[in-house]
């Protein structure tokens, strides 16, 4: 194979940080080239910088023996590069041809562009309906658009973020095919995940950063997922022990909940019922778009629903709002992480104290207690790792990881009785995610009951006492997780009733 792309020296630098520092590596032509490092390492600022988002400051590279430095992502296009963000850019109310006629610089006429998307979808094993309205397809199926508007273009290197963090097993067999397709036809790959057992799988090579730097190469199938972690980290990767599992009385009481979506294209819930007890860890998986925010909402207290619906320690809150909720002992972590979870251009200061006010009396009398407030934020960062300049910067300024570590603490320091939390892993890299997990199992262990909502199905079997499935609004009977197999419980993510019945009896 020959050299497609040769970097040499990229640096990049922002007030206060250096993302990158003197990175330099290769990758070859019909390659999957995996690029590790913990949040905030530089992956993204790399990846922006070969699609044309970002300048560097310094440094080279050269693209097919040519020196490259795209100013905008449409010159990186022309030159063959493409990439598929972690989060989608579509239009729900829009059909698929029109969403990719929207991403693409050159756009044939409708019914041509219909032809070349059945035509090129088929090939590849994503097959999609043109005509069809992206609010009714699945996740899986959105990032078939993503990944055909893409290839549409005809790229020599595609980029990929995070792409089988809302995926079932299924979907992903089907992904990693079509990855493996586009390599043996020359398509180079540049392949950003925290799955480091996919990498193994799936990557010819990898690049390790850390803090800016490369520190360390590899080749994945002769590693062991723990191996590069360490790599990533620089340093022995702490493995907890498991902790067995002895419920205690009822903490949360779930019946008959029914509640619509005021999404167009969202989820109405059905009918769900489940009891939680105290020490309990409830997984809740589900393939995106079933329902989980709804499921959220409805239990945080965004959206109120008939008071006997919900019983928190046997006294109905159904009709109570956030605020009530959290006095109450019932606390949540919802997904969206910037503009839900945190407010972007407010401090991490700021933000410990919008849900925290309460539970840590950061405001006796209606008074702020300026220091109290920057303790607790302080705490938060100290005790879950945050990486940040300090507690003065604004929630916006921290990478996606970062930011997760820090609405999962703010909430875990808050001493909940039942805790609530949506994707608590979502984009964290290895060693950030086992610590995540191993607070929210502390949490169980001191008598919280806890609910995790995720779709990666190893988290919620490393994590959860007891498992059920959301499918189409609807909650399966909650399970012991022991036993359960990830093809079944797969299966059940796609909206298998039978597979689910069978489980359950």
């Amino acid at each position: 194979m020959s050299v497609l792309l040769d970097i040499q020296g990229l640096s990049k630098s922002y007030p206060g940080v250096k993302a990158n520092d003197d990175v330099s590596f290769q990758i070859q032509e019909g390659e999957i080239h995996a690029l590790l490092g913990e949040n905030g390492a530089g992956k993204s600022t790399l990846v922006k910088m070969i699609y044309g988002l970002v300048r560097p400051d310094s440094g080279t590279m050269v693209l097919n023996g040519e020196k490259f430095a795209p100013p905008k992502p449409f010159f990186a296009r022309q030159k063959g590069v493409s990439m598929v963000f972690q989060h989608f850019s579509l239009f729900e109310a829009l059909t698929v041809a029109e969403n990719i006629t929207l991403g693409m610089d050159v756009a044939p006429n409708r019914k041509e562009l219909s032809a070349q998307i059945r035509k090129v979808s088929n090939e590849y094993g994503l097959p999609l309906d043109p005509d069809r309205l992206i609010g009714d397809l699945s996740v899986g199926e959105r990032q078939r658009v993503e990944i055909i508007r893409c290839l549409l273009q005809d790229p020599r290197l595609l980029i990929m973020d995070e792409p089988t963090s809302v995926l079932t097993p299924q979907e992903v067999d089907t992904l990693f095919g079509t990855l493996r397709k586009l390599s043996e036809n020359g398509v180079a790959i540049l392949y950003i995940s925290h799955k480091l057992d996919e990498i193994k799988a799936l990557c010819d090579h990898a690049t390790v950063l850390r803090m800016g730097k490369v520190v360390d190469t590899c080749i994945p199938a002769n590693e062991t997922a723990r191996s590069m972690a360490e790599m990533m980290i620089g340093g022995e990767l702490e493995i907890h022990a498991a902790t067995e599992f002895t419920p205690g009385a009822e903490a949360l009481r779930v019946e008959d909940l029914n509640l619509a979506s005021k999404d167009p294209f969202g989820t109405s819930l059905k009918n769900v019922s489940f009891t939680l007890r105290k020490g309990e860890i409830l997984g809740i998986g589900g393939v995106a778009g079933n329902g989980q925010d709804e499921i959220l909402a409805a239990l945080s207290g965004e959206e109120k629903v008939t008071p006997e619906t919900i019983l928190l320690g046997g006294k109905a809150i159904g009709g109570d709002g956030p605020n009530a909720r959290r006095e109450k002992g019932l606390l949540s972590a919802p997904e969206e992480r910037l503009g839900h979870a945190a407010a972007p251009m407010m401090t991490l200061t700021q933000n410990a104290f919008l849900t925290g006010r309460i539970r840590k009396n950061l405001a006796p009398n209606g008074v702020i207690n300026h220091r109290k407030t920057t303790g607790f934020a302080e705490e938060i960062v100290k005790k879950f790792d945050v990486r940040t300049p300090g507690v003065h910067v604004a929630a916006k300024a921290l990478s996606g990881g970062n930011l997760q570590k820090f609405v999962i603490g703010r909430e875990v320091l808050q001493s909940p009785e039942v805790l609530v939390v949506n994707q608590p892993t979502w984009g964290v890299d290895a060693a950030a995610a086992a610590s995540i997990r191993q607070a929210l199992r502390q949490l169980a262990v001191s008598g919280a009951a806890v609910i995790v909502i995720s779709q990666d199905l190893d988290e919620l079997m490393e994590i959860s006492d007891t498992f059920a499935v959301l499918a189409e609004g609807r909650l399966s009977k909650p399970q012991p997780s022991d036993g359960l197999s990830i093809e079944e419980i797969g299966l059940m993510m796609g909206g298998d009733l039978e597979v689910a019945n069978h489980v359950d009896a």
